[in-house]
């Protein structure tokens, strides 16, 4: 069964990966704006920051896409954002939209700040099926594709496989094979709305 994906309100769709330095969301976001925009012909504009330590500290990548030219390339409002550990989720979760979408890694978010959350255990799945938890952001790349509806998994793998070391490409593309499968067991329209969304729509 495929995942109904989440719909942008306008042609602009925003997307955070969030966690910690080390956890390769900044790669995984690059992957994601390649695949959307090398690959999938769209506007994109992709950014990111790191905390004062490198590895340890708090990272975040941001993708904006757009079926038009992009005047702003900062998230404003996001419509999708993925955090990788608690820290993330308790920071970045304000800047949802009303009915923006919280992916959190289960693994290590146990306080979920939203009823419109989906929660997956990335580290788990990456640590006892794939064999190594460093690919627990190619597990969330695969699910964040399949939920955002904005890239092709196809665009995903050929975009992953350009930048990833060679000889870790059967690890990579399981990983990522397997966030799709998770990802494609959500159905989006099954999750509570924003109250507020329902007082903007009266």
């Amino acid at each position: 069964m495929t995942a109904k994906a989440q719909q942008p309100s306008g042609s602009r769709y925003e997307i955070r990966f969030s966690g910690s330095g080390g956890q390769g969301l900044i790669t995984a976001a690059v992957i994601f704006a390649e695949a959307a925009g090398v690959y999938g012909g769209k506007y994109v504009c992709q950014t990111q920051s790191y905390g004062p330590e490198a590895r340890g500290g708090k990272s975040r990548a941001e993708v904006v896409i757009s079926d038009q030219p992009i005047d702003y390339p900062k998230a404003m409002e996001l419509d999708l954002l993925l955090a990788m550990n608690q820290a993330a989720c308790d920071a970045y979760f304000y800047d949802l939209q009303p009915n923006g979408l919280l992916v959190a890694d289960s693994s290590l978010v146990e306080q979920f700040p939203t009823s419109r959350i989906i929660a997956i255990p990335f580290t788990e799945i990456a640590r006892n099926e794939i064999g190594k938890a460093v690919v627990a952001n190619m597990v969330a790349l695969g699910a964040m594709g399949v939920l955002s509806g904005q890239v092709a998994v196809e665009h995903l793998e050929h975009s992953l496989l350009s930048r990833i070391p060679p000889g870790t490409e059967d690890m990579n593309r399981k990983a990522l094979y397997r966030g799709v499968e998770e990802g494609s067991r959500i159905n989006i329209d099954t999750l509570p709305r924003a109250l507020m969304s329902d007082d903007y729509d009266m």
